[in-house]
């Protein structure tokens, strides 16, 4: 690659894109990469800023923006994820499936950390649909040495560096609506249409639903039943704080359920109990709500059933790390797409 006056540069090769910004307009290569210029391409390529431009000459040490971009696709790009064409040096990856992104962020961060090299992604564990964009990836240099992609490729190793966990389909929901005041028809039931609503999110229902007084046994046989039932998910409201009846905690660990936290740093939803419980080769997650889901437009739930719909198990210290960002507060600019706002 070699600087020329533009004027000059009838009959050469452009090595990049030549971009046109008009605000409100337009924002578009004007010139591809592989251009021949012709004397008519001169006063355009003067009017975008141009007076001078780089052309093509052979060296092999180096590797143009687009294929530099390709090899940074590569090492990204994983199941359920489309790749856009080169342009203006940069290469977009997008979802063909709903589901959970994720990112290997130690590898991911040594990447970004060498100089002229950047990936851009959502955030992690970011819910996406089909058709939303993952990531955008770009060198920053016209030209990049051979040797420096290839320090890239080392340091990002074997594995994609970028993951979208598909959500399951199919899966049977059970509820079970804990307290004697609903149980016996003192108070309406409230809390399982704001369940209903947000498992409608993601294409899912209720598919039985049980309600239950304050005796232990009483839940823990309902929670049973579920799972003989066949459900692939158990979500239990209501008895989830330290009141003496409050006893949802100790129904699922009587019905066989490993619990891997009772608590969570999420405000609201520091309340909240994520557990597992096997049966006959399955593994079903049994989740216990506090009662702030029943109001509050954005709480732990929101933050952990995306990730419980693609089958990921997760672990006391995933959910311990959720504290990072805990502070669920109802603002207007939350990227979470079940909070409920309309954006």
């Amino acid at each position: 690659m070699k600087e020329m006056k533009t004027v000059d540069a009838v009959g050469q090769i452009l090595c990049h894109d030549i971009t046109q910004i008009i605000k409100g307009v337009t924002k578009d290569a004007v010139f591809r990469k592989g251009h021949v210029i012709t004397e008519e391409d001169i006063p355009v390529l003067l009017s975008v800023g141009k007076d001078h431009i780089y052309v093509w000459e052979n060296d092999d040490t180096v590797l143009h923006e687009n294929d530099a971009a390709e090899i940074l696709r590569q090492l990204c790009q994983n199941d359920y994820m489309t790749a856009s064409e080169p342009k203006e040096g940069k290469i977009e990856l997008t979802a063909t499936v709903d589901g959970v992104f994720q990112v290997d962020e130690s590898r991911f961060d040594e990447v970004n950390e060498l100089d002229d090299v950047t990936i851009a992604t959502l955030p992690q564990n970011m819910p996406v649909r089909a058709g939303q964009k993952l990531a955008g990836m770009r060198v920053i240099p016209l030209v990049i040495k051979k040797d420096k992609m290839e320090q890239v490729k080392k340091v990002a190793g074997d594995k994609p560096l970028l993951r979208l966990r598909p959500y399951q389909k199919n899966l049977k929901v059970g509820v079970v609506t804990t307290g004697t005041e609903v149980f016996l028809g003192r108070i309406k039931d409230t809390f399982t249409p704001v369940i209903e609503g947000k498992l409608k999110l993601f294409g899912l229902k209720i598919d039985e639903h049980r309600i239950t007084d304050d005796v232990t046994e009483h839940t823990r046989d309902a929670i049973r039943e579920l799972v003989e039932l066949g459900m692939d998910m158990i979500i239990c409201t209501g008895g989830m704080s330290v009141d003496p009846d409050d006893r949802t905690p100790a129904a699922i660990r009587d019905a066989g359920a490993d619990i891997i936290t009772y608590g969570a740093p999420v405000l609201p939803g520091a309340m909240f109990l994520m557990s597992y419980l096997e049966y006959e080769g399955r593994t079903i997650p049994v989740m216990g709500l506090p009662g702030c889901v029943m109001y509050a437009a954005r709480t732990v739930f929101d933050l952990i059933l995306p990730r419980v719909m693609t089958g990921e198990r997760l672990t006391r210290r995933e959910i311990r790390h959720f504290g990072i960002g805990g502070l669920c507060m109802n603002c207007k600019t939350c990227h979470f797409p079940v909070c409920g706002f309309q954006h």
